[in-house]
């Protein structure tokens, strides 16, 4: 009953939030807030939009197999965040886009607009179902399967609670109920730390030693070139993740877009995302005192590492070793940080519908019933995923990243590092066989010489993507 009553608490501060900022709304609200969000709220907020809940559950298991090398990536992020600030932004404050594909429609055509956004529309539905899909599992687990609720109502009603609050105002909303969930989603993890740290018998001094003197701290990775975890590798991903995953994402660039001016949208940019640094490394360094915490009770660790902390969960409660009702935590922290990156994706899946696809900006009943059918399609895909699922979340995220958001990269690099024309008709052709291609070298190379591509994949099919491009400029000049 406690856990239900903080997840109602909850709500009703989103809700309260919604109902404020909601007010005398309009399309133009809906898509943008009318240009007036202060850029420290969006920085803020995106910190927990960024993050979601495959972050709190998957990335302090990630210690099991790969030590703390993801800070690597991390590294390559930061990078990544200075480059669409500086690239990317002042291009679409320029052209004073609600939609950020529209660019390439103005740059290479109808059909590549098009593309570009039906791209996008496949890329979000399916990573934030995949992300949503966390906290479907986890409120599942500790909240409605004891009540004999199925999971699939649990899935229409999660989603419901989302359509309620963000029905109205839209991004305008999300600017402030995202920087709720970002302080909710800190306070939990801070706390948890606190606690396994308390229960290990250390000092919040003494964590930053025990944590940096255990074998699971390794960072970097120079040697070892076949390894999915060599440094230029990571670092050269990170930079590449964020391009697509953010610089043409139009889910990540929304709330960027609704900044009042250029100068604030690259502040509230450069801000988020070198705080994502240490956010990382709080989440991994969790991960490793969970497996000491393991250690001292003589527990066998996880063999999967997306069950390290919420198997944490289940045996600490069990045992009750603090004062903190961890659970609590742990699903306030799940639920800020899934219903941050959800309910963004949800608009901006809205918005491109609308804007991109059916070319209607200024239909007020559109937006209203697309907003309706997004969120059932995007129920369905949870429960898809959940039949199908096989790998940890982390990685699924970055393979469905790979192929779908491969060509996007490409399609932008093209229009931004080239001046040539582009065959537009033959862009759509070239979208799909890309990823085919892509996955034929992946499967080939691992076939023969046992390597198999990890972030990598991106660069790879974006490359595709920008060869048949250039390709079929060829046909146009001759």
């Amino acid at each position: 009953m406690t856990i239900i009553a903080i997840v109602l608490a909850y709500f009703a501060l989103l809700f309260a939030l919604s109902r404020w900022q909601g007010r005398r709304a309009t399309n133009e609200t809906f898509y943008r807030a009318n240009r007036q969000s202060p850029w420290y709220m969006v920085a803020f907020g995106m910190i927990g939009a960024s993050i979601s809940g495959i972050t709190f559950v998957s990335v302090p298991g990630m210690v099991l197999n790969t030590q703390m090398t993801y800070l690597q990536m991390c590294m390559g992020f930061i990078l990544g965040y200075v480059v669409v600030a500086f690239v990317l932004l002042p291009l679409y404050y320029r052209l004073n886009l609600t939609s950020i594909y529209a660019y390439l429609g103005q740059r290479l055509g109808r059909h590549s607009h098009k593309t570009g956004s039906w791209l996008f529309l496949l890329s979000k539905m399916t990573g934030a179902a995949v992300r949503f899909y966390v906290v479907c599992i986890i409120l599942q687990r500790f909240v409605f399967e004891p009540q004999g609720v199925p999971f699939a109502v649990t899935t229409v009603i999660l989603v419901l609670l989302i359509w309620l609050y963000t029905r109205t105002g839209g991004i305008k909303t999300l600017v402030w109920t995202d920087s709720l969930q970002t302080l909710c989603l800190f306070t939990a993890l801070l706390l948890i730390i606190y606690k396994v740290a308390t229960d290990l018998g250390l000092s919040m001094e003494s964590v930053v030693g025990a944590v940096d003197s255990n074998t699971l701290s390794r960072v970097f990775v120079w040697d070892d070139w076949a390894s999915k975890q060599n440094f230029w590798k990571q670092f050269l991903s990170g930079i590449f993740v964020v391009l697509v995953m953010t610089g043409v994402d139009q889910d990540m660039m929304q709330k960027n877009l609704t900044c009042k001016t250029l100068r604030g949208a690259q502040k509230d940019m450069c801000t988020y995302g070198i705080a994502f640094l240490p956010a990382n490394l709080l989440f991994l360094s969790l991960g490793v005192l969970l497996t000491m915490w393991y250690q001292q009770h003589g527990l066998a660790l996880p063999a999967n590492g997306d069950d390290l902390l919420p198997a944490y969960i289940q045996t600490a409660t069990n045992v009750q070793c603090s004062m903190f009702n961890v659970q609590c935590l742990f699903v306030l922290g799940i639920v800020a940080a899934s219903f941050s990156s959800a309910d963004s994706a949800l608009t901006s899946l809205t918005t491109i519908y609308c804007v991109d696809i059916m070319e209607r900006k200024d239909d007020e009943r559109l937006r209203k019933r697309t907003h309706i059918a997004v969120c059932a399609v995007f129920v369905l895909f949870i429960l898809l995923f959940k039949t199908v699922n096989s790998t940890s979340l982390i990685d699924a995220i970055y393979i469905i990243c790979g192929y779908t958001y491969g060509p996007l990269l490409g399609l932008f690099a093209y229009g931004l590092l080239t001046k040539r024309p582009v065959n537009d008709h033959l862009v759509p052709y070239i979208a799909i066989a890309s990823p085919l291609l892509c996955y034929a070298i992946e499967y080939a190379v691992g076939q023969t010489t046992g390597y198999h591509f990890g972030y990598e994949l991106l660069m790879m099919n974006g490359l595709l993507t920008f060869t048949g491009l250039l390709v079929s400029s060829h046909d146009i000049n001759s």
